[in-house]
């Protein structure tokens, strides 16, 4: 099972909007068959890995890190295969939240004859695939929030400027956190002060993010570098009516999705509920720190990464007003991971009541 979730991480990012998985087939001892689902559309693990086992499956285990599907989707069901296959068990290590499978799968071989244990290694493999977990059962985008700070906790100096707090490495790690994510959101004054390009440029990738801009009254430049949409595709977000510029902006190759303000911002609830449709899995919110404070008031986040650079600014950009008044009102974290890149530190934090 741990080389089949080895597998489902070489995917990781790159399945959206199905999760990350991995397959591994044994007989009499030794690995006969592995396999990946590479991506939407494309062969699951299992059927991959059963594919390449051919007449070997017949009595053999199959290893899987989430529940065999059985039903009809981009692709037919992987309980079948299995059957067809002759396999003689099955070691899931979680079941697939998903209605149309949840428990389902498991059923359907056990009907079949094949012994079904679930359970194995589940923790890393819930975790492996919590954006998928997200996605699915709370119908809207897993939300990783990101931000780099100062040892006191500015995000920028009082005038904007945040280039660079960090160290090489720990940007490069950044880079992979928008390689894990299908799209990646910045607030238009970001966009002004930064003029970022917002890609995975650190290493080599296959896919680039969506880049999302939150610009309520369409004041992004033209000539902004994240319109060059032969980069990566590009939407904003806008409640502004001006035609002419939407209509140059579209025939750019830039999406222009209008919508509602609420409380003098664009309304969040409504921005999750269109990428939710849109098939946007998992959103990376990088900044500035008026729009991060804005999906921190609203309790919109499953995990934060911050980057703590060995740096004190005193007085500058930090994260805004959470309406705390007293200290039991404060959004409670729990640390999950800290990483260090040279003199950088990383920390993941995810909400306190997910566990």
């Amino acid at each position: 099972m741990r080389r089949a979730l080895e597998l489902a991480r070489l995917r990781k990012g790159l399945t959206h909007p199905n999760p990350t998985v991995g397959c591994v087939i044994v007989k009499n001892g030794k690995v006969i068959a592995e396999g990946y689902h590479e991506k939407a559309g494309m062969p699951h693990a299992e059927a991959l890995a059963l594919q390449k086992a051919g007449q070997e499956a017949k009595d053999a285990v199959m290893y899987v890190t989430l529940e065999p599907c059985t039903h009809y989707g981009r692709t037919p069901p992987c309980t079948d295969a299995i059957i067809k296959a002759g396999l003689k068990k099955v070691y899931v290590a979680t079941l697939d939240p998903n209605p149309l499978v949840a428990g389902k799968g498991v059923e359907r071989l056990r009907r079949a004859g094949i012994q079904v244990e679930v359970g194995l290694l589940e923790e890393e493999a819930r975790r492996l695939n919590e954006d998928f977990f997200v996605y699915i059962t709370k119908k809207r985008p897993y939300i990783t929030l990101k931000w780099a700070q100062s040892i006191d906790g500015s995000l920028a100096t009082k005038s904007g400027k945040s280039k660079w707090l960090t160290g090489e490495e720990a940007r490069t790690f950044a880079h992979r956190l928008r390689a894990e994510a299908t799209a990646v959101l910045v607030g238009v004054e970001t966009v002004l002060r930064d003029d970022p390009q917002l890609t995975v440029r650190a290493f080599q990738h296959e896919r680039q993010p969506m880049r999302i801009v939150l610009d309520p009254h369409l004041r992004l430049p033209e000539e902004a570098k994240l319109l060059d949409t032969k980069t990566a595709p590009t939407m904003i977000i806008t409640a502004s009516e001006n035609r002419e510029k939407i209509k140059r902006l579209e025939l750019m190759g830039v999406r222009v999705l209008l919508a509602p303000m609420k409380g003098g911002l664009l309304d969040l609830q409504e921005l999750l509920r269109e990428l939710y449709f849109m098939e946007v899995m998992h959103l990376l919110v990088e900044g500035g720190a008026r729009t991060l404070t804005s999906f921190l008031k609203a309790g919109l986040f499953d995990r934060l990464w911050v980057f703590v650079a060995p740096i004190l600014l005193g007085e500058g950009r930090r994260i805004g007003d959470l309406g705390v008044e007293d200290i039991p009102q404060a959004i409670r974290l729990k640390r999950r991971e800290l990483l260090t890149f040279g003199e950088d530190m990383a920390i993941e934090y995810v909400r306190a009541e997910s566990f």
